[in-house]
């Protein structure tokens, strides 16, 4: 290697097909451009526009980050065509189809891997069968969980000691086994997979075994918002991670942190762009740190009555909210001047480290040499 400008790594980023997973992923890979790395996301045709959109930013200013779409094989397990969309998989017979589908992508991830024979892939947790795909090309693969240090960890010790199969009742608490910081839980609040075997119970044990025998974990979280619980990861359960959020702070201009994905923020509709425009106008009038943002993901699925109570509890809070229900329709209601306690000191903790010298700065960088160092493909190029 004879010099930092001659040493390019290529990473392939593949993210699950949901939103949730897409947008953290389209964020991690602009990240690594503006780092030197050639970034490629792997989606399918129909999620392809929407990527190359989040990433036109990055590419303006020089970055070398780029889209490989793949066909989804909707047709192959018996989905209608809408489907890509998996805001639109309504019950767990689609479900269990939509993520045969999504391993049927493995014929093409493999022929994408042989004609570019990137240097790593950052792995969705949700697409365990990458791992003996590319265990097959010799190729490193580093998970990209979405979630915290502290989930993963409690995730595996409840898994390893079951520590809910030895309470007498759903509210019954019990302390999680050898994990830091005393977490009391209940069986009541455990999720069914776990309390008893459905048919997520096999899923979910497939993704931590393929986590563990993957190069390593990188995380949308900053060190020091969990110190105990990377140490812990890392140190007693044995696994390389490295926290590199928070990853949206990579859009820098206020345009792209507020649409990341589809139309931008000032974009209308002609009725107020299911109601984006007037729930910014509200939210100019309040005071700053006094609305609570609630959403329970993009695909949650509530019963009317369901939505009736929780709209019933957050009236009855007294808190200024803005709840968004039913793709991203925006209801907001409450009372003024509720302040998360802590929130501001967390931001600046969050802002510190994604700076040069900040610890996901820093983590970033260790990756990098590593996979620079450990890739015998780049002294070839």
């Amino acid at each position: 290697m004879s010099g930092e400008a001659e040493v390019k790594l290529e990473i392939f980023f593949f993210p699950f097909l949901a939103p949730s997973h897409l947008i953290p992923m389209a964020d991690m890979a602009k990240l690594f451009a503006s780092r030197g790395v050639k970034s490629r996301l792997l989606t399918t045709s129909y999620h392809e526009q929407l990527f190359n959109r989040s990433i036109q930013r990055a590419k303006e200013l020089g970055s070398d980050i780029g889209v490989l779409a793949m066909e989804f094989p909707w047709q192959e397990v018996g989905l209608p065509e809408e489907c890509q969309n998996i805001d639109l998989i309504s019950s767990i017979e689609m479900w269990l189809k939509y993520l045969t589908a999504v391993t049927k992508l493995d014929e093409q991830f493999e022929r994408l891997l042989e004609e570019h024979c990137p240097d790593c892939v950052v792995s969705d947790l949700f697409l365990p069968w990458t791992v003996d795909v590319l265990a097959k090309f010799g190729i490193p693969r580093i998970v990209f969980p979405g979630i915290s240090h502290f989930a993963v960890g409690a995730s595996h010790c409840i898994r390893l000691y079951e520590p809910h199969t030895k309470v007498s009742s759903d509210s019954e608490p019990f302390l999680i086994p050898n994990f830091p910081g005393g977490i009391s839980m209940t069986r009541a609040k455990l999720p069914d997979f776990i309390k008893e075997v459905t048919y997520a119970t096999e899923f979910n044990k497939e993704l931590l075994e393929s986590e563990a025998r993957s190069y390593g974990v990188i995380m949308n979280s900053v060190y020091e918002l969990e110190p105990a619980y990377a140490d812990y990861y890392r140190d007693v359960l044995g696994r390389r991670s490295w926290s590199v959020g928070p990853v949206f702070l990579c859009n820098k201009a206020a345009e792209e942190k507020l649409r990341r994905w589809g139309k931008s923020a000032s974009a209308g509709t002609g009725d107020g762009d299911d109601g984006r425009d007037g729930c910014l106008k509200w939210l100019d009038t309040k005071k700053p740190n006094s609305v609570v943002y609630i959403c329970f993901g993009s695909i949650a699925r509530f019963t009317p009555l369901q939505l009736r109570e929780i709209a019933l509890g957050l009236e009855a809070s007294g808190q200024q909210f803005a709840w968004v229900v039913n793709k991203d329709k925006t209801i907001e209601a409450g009372k003024e001047d509720w302040l998360p306690q802590g929130a501001a000191e967390l931001s600046e903790v969050a802002m510190k480290a994604v700076e040069e010298g900040g610890s996901s700065h820093s983590h970033l960088t260790a990756l990098l040499e590593e996979l620079k160092s450990s890739n015998s493909k780049l002294e070839a190029r």
